[in-house]
Formats: structure tokens, sequence, C-alpha cells
């Protein structure tokens, strides 16, 4: 992940990414560009190794590679500045030193942190929290909702224990890699609630070297304690998906909500409201017409396959061979996206379904294959995108396949025969050579 510190050009910030929610670290396997070297944006700039996999991950930015200062082999933290990339290679301003240490007055516990869901995300907003400060939780269940560019999701606890800290307010934009929440293992006698800008991770301002006068301040209203912010400060609107899905089915807009001055996060309990507001208003527009079908596969064939594969076929390139099965699932020849934590590869799948001829490509895909097995994301409705996305998550022992298209996009009998055939093919990846 790359962070633009100065306005302009500048320097960037490169940091070591979070490419799982329950990853605190990652081991630098190489660096792929030298110091000094000149970079684009885009090119591979270093592989990570984690405990799920080692990915190369790509400059956001272009310039020359400076302040390397994590070696091959080393672990890092989740959010540690590891270089820059700066306008010319003598560049020689420090590197700024790594996140302080949690303050003392935290609860001890593990610390769960804001998670990357896309490799260009900075930051998200924490909708709502699930679980109420002090209570008791397991690793599966779902502890807040959080909201980024693209999609609202809820994020799960990922250990057991007592949610003994809250470091974030519902409505908050919080930065990747920063604390939200501090999980105990023993029952917490006094719980802390805190907000972001409070967060131990958040490194304190020194205050300015000469003090300007303050302009009298006029009179207002005290503020109500702990009240929700009518709207969001990135703007967006803060809602949970179930109440997002439903407005999307009855084709309700939640800027109606907002325009009323109903205070954020939104949930189920305000789809009255949004209902009475929506009837009010004169010939409201229809929602799209969508698609959403999920398969259910009993074991997971796929990683057996791809040992298989490298050793009997020589094919070494995973994400390759789930373009191959996607396409033949769909029965023709395409071209398939295979997207992780942010990153896309293209390929293009041909109609013989010979995986030794599957290509990179740079035509625009056909389909979006996103796949979150190494993630701990069970349940996924992001809805319709521009092409239609199978989306595949861990589940139990096996895999869970979901398709999300518009009517247009796709047919209903042309989505369950892509959902069902793809689905057999990750429990019996060897039928495909049938």
């Amino acid at each position: 992940m790359l962070r633009n510190e100065t306005s302009g050009f500048g320097a960037h910030e490169v940091t070591m990414p979070q490419l799982g929610m329950a990853q605190d670290a990652g081991k630098i396997v190489s660096w792929l560009k030298r110091p000094g070297e000149k970079v684009a944006k885009g090119d591979p700039l270093f592989e990570v190794e984690t405990d799920k996999a080692t990915m190369e991950v790509e400059a956001q930015a272009s310039g020359y590679l400076t302040h390397v200062s994590a070696a091959q082999g080393e672990d890092v933290p989740v959010g540690q500045v590891i270089a820059r990339i700066s306008e010319s290679a003598d560049e020689d301003t420090p590197s700024p030193a790594p996140p302080s240490a949690p303050a003392k007055a935290l609860p001890e516990g593990k610390q769960i942190t804001m998670p990357q869901l896309g490799m260009a995300q900075d930051s998200g907003v924490l909708v709502t929290w699930l679980v109420e400060l002090g209570a008791q939780i397991g690793p599966d269940d779902l502890l807040f909702e959080v909201e980024t560019d693209k999609a609202t999701m809820d994020v799960p606890a990922g250990v057991s224990g007592w949610l003994a800290a809250t470091l974030a307010q519902a409505g908050e934009d919080v930065p990747v890699g920063q604390a939200v929440a501090v999980i105990s293992a023993e029952k917490p006698e006094n719980p802390v609630a805190r907000a972001a800008a409070l967060a131990p991770s958040k490194p304190e301002r020194k205050p300015e070297p000469e003090l300007k006068p303050e302009p009298k301040a006029k009179p207002s209203p005290a503020p109500a304690v702990a009240a929700a912010p009518a709207v969001a400060a990135s703007g967006r609107i803060l809602a949970s998906p179930k109440l997002r899905r439903a407005a999307q089915l009855d084709g309700l807009d939640l800027a109606r909500l907002v325009a009323a001055g109903q205070p954020q996060p939104y949930h189920m309990r305000d789809l009255t409201q949004l209902q009475q507001l929506s009837s009010a208003a004169t010939a409201p527009a229809p929602a799209a017409t969508a698609l959403r079908m999920q398969a259910e596969c009993a074991q997971d064939g796929f990683a057996e396959f791809a040992d298989w594969a490298t050793d009997t076929m020589g094919l070494t390139d995973s994400d390759a061979l789930l373009a191959g099965l996607a396409g033949a699932s769909l029965g023709r020849g395409a071209t398939i996206a295979v997207a992780r934590f942010g990153q896309r590869r293209l390929y293009a799948v041909p109609q013989t379904r010979r995986l030794s001829e599957v290509a990179k490509t740079d035509a625009a895909p056909d389909l979006l294959l996103r796949d979150l097995r190494a993630t701990p994301l069970r349940h996924v409705a992001i809805g319709a995108e521009d092409v239609p996305v199978l989306t595949v998550t861990a589940h139990g022992a096996g895999l869970a396949v979901t398709l999300e298209c518009s009517a247009a996009q796709m047919g209903a009998e042309d989505a369950l025969a892509l959902v069902s055939e793809f689905a057999g093919r990750l429990s019996d990846p060897r039928r495909h050579l049938l």
C-alpha cells in the first residue's frame, strides 16, 4: 500500500499491505526493484509472504524507489513503512518511524485493526458495531460493519474472548491498519470506548511553535452525548448490507433519509420511514433487476488439483487454472479477470478447454472471478457490477460460489448453468480435462 504524504507529487510511502483480515505481519520474500531504480505505477515492486500465500505487490505511483528499510526475509507489521517512491533517486528525507506502541491504559488482548479490502484502499468507514462492549464473542461472530468505496462488509472477530475496548465510533473514517478494538482473554472489569482520533496507533501531533489567537466562539447549544453523525465525514451513506439489499429490491433511495435529516448509520429499523418518504415522492425510479445465486461445494478439490497440475503439466499459475475452470463453465471462449486483494490478472481462455492454452491478455473481461478463499469472509452481497461476478469463499471443509449479475448481462438459465458447472469443477477439477 502507498500513501501520498504531501500535496502535488511529493513522496509516496510504501507500507506492508494487509492481505487477509487475520494478518498481523508479512515477510519480505524479495525486492523486485533496486534502491534508486525508476519504477512506474503498476510495476511489481516486492514479493510478500503470509501464512496463506505469496503475492507480488505493485507500485501505486511512479518515481524512484528510495529509503528501503526492510530486508529480504524480514517480518514486517501490517501498515509499517518499508520504503518510499520519490521524485528523484537521491531524495534523502529520513523515513518516518514505525507507529508507536499501544497506550498502557488499554486492556491487554488481541488488537483488531481496520482491514484492507483492496490494494488501493487507505481507510474504511466503521458503519456500526455488531457486538455490545464487554460482551463475549467467538472467532466467527461478526464484530463490526465497514464501508469502503466498493462495498459494505461484515468483519468477523477472528479470535475468541471478550470485547474489552472499542477504539472507533460509528461513522468514523479509520486508516487501514489502525486498531479499532481489543479482544481480551478474560472478561474486562472496565471496558474502554474511544473515538478513532484517540486510538493509540494514531500518533499525536506536536503543538505549533507559534499560537494564533482563537476567534470568539458564538454561543451554540450543547451537542447530545454519543449522538450518531447526520452525514458521514467521507460523504458516503452509511447503511447495513441488509437494509441496502431491501432498499434495492424495493426501488428505494437511501438519500431520502439523508435529506430528511435522519442520523446515520441506517439499519432495518429505518426501512419503514424510508418507504413512507419514498411513497410521498412522485414517480420513484424502479430498481434494476439483479440476479444472485449461490452454490456450495462439499469439498475443496482445487488446492490438490493445482499441485497436481504443477507436478504433472508444469502449470504453476493457479490464477490461470481458476480462469480456465471458469471459462469452461461458461461453455465458450472468454476473457476472465481473476481478482484477489485488489489485484487483477486478465486471462484469455480458449473454447478448447486446454489449460495449457490459457494466456494473459489485456482485453476487457467477460467475467470477474473474485477469489476470497484466504479471507475470513463467508457471505458476499455486493451487487451487480459492469460484468458478471463469481465470488469463491471458504465454506467449512469445502467452498461456496456466489454469482452476482444483472438480468441484462446474463439470463437465469445461463446463470444457473454457470454456477452449477463452476461449483462442480471446483469440487472435482479433473472433470475439466474430460
